[in-house]
């Protein structure tokens, strides 16, 4: 019973987006009138076609490429244009996973680019993460993996930071000591010097009132 209520969800929030006014959906809605076929069929079967090019077409990367940076850039221009602001985090929290991913796919492409359902498996993820959905893609490796990830790296981070800097300041101190305790000893030294010819001089002066030249 659970289940066929999430489906429903799924379903009715998968209507809503393809209901919203925007270009795609105007196309849709042409295309929906000239065919008399739902709409929401219609997309089924162009991710089906999708998903057979993506295994046997060729430029896959590109257009894979293009389906995860298109929509997001036109919907991302959307909400910065709107007076909402959960548009704008939801968004933002995409383009945070895609950043990662990206990086990630940096060195790893290398190797899962010779996978033949690489560039479909790849474009139902992302397509998961731009999903209208609050249980996408984006939300859950957000606040799942990036969150926890970028907080501990913020707490290493600033640990090593303080560390640092105490480390600076005690190795300043201990600096300023050694400076301290150099200029004590060179005060030290020339006062022993100084008190040393003096006690040289007065032996002096007294062996020479003492002697017999001055007694004569």
């Amino acid at each position: 019973m659970t289940t066929k209520v999430e489906e429903k969800s799924v379903r009715e929030k998968v209507e809503e987006f393809l209901h919203k006014k925007n270009y795609f959906t105007d196309g849709l809605e042409f295309i929906e009138q000239k065919t008399k076929v739902n709409r929401l069929y219609i997309c089924l079967g162009a991710a089906a076609l999708l998903a057979v090019y993506l295994v046997v077409g060729y430029a896959t990367s590109l257009v894979v490429s293009l389906l995860g940076f298109v929509y997001p850039a036109y919907a991302s221009v959307k909400a910065i244009e709107s007076e909402r602001k959960d548009d704008d985090t939801q968004w933002l929290t995409y383009w945070t996973v895609y950043s990662a991913f990206s990086i990630v796919e940096f060195f790893s492409d290398i190797f899962l680019s010779w996978f033949p359902l690489y560039f479909l498996f790849k474009c139902m993820f992302l397509v998961w993460c731009m999903a209208p959905f609050p249980w996408n893609g984006s939300e859950f490796l957000y606040h799942r993996i990036l969150k926890p990830l970028l907080l501990s790296t913020k707490r290493t981070l600033m640990n090593t930071w303080k560390r640092q800097k105490k480390g600076q300041v005690s190795y300043m101190m201990r600096q300023r000591k050694r400076q301290q305790k150099l200029l004590l000893d060179m005060r030290q030294e020339v006062t022993e010097m100084l008190t040393k010819k003096r006690i040289e001089r007065t032996a002096k002066i007294e062996l020479l009132l003492n002697s017999d030249n001055w007694k004569l």
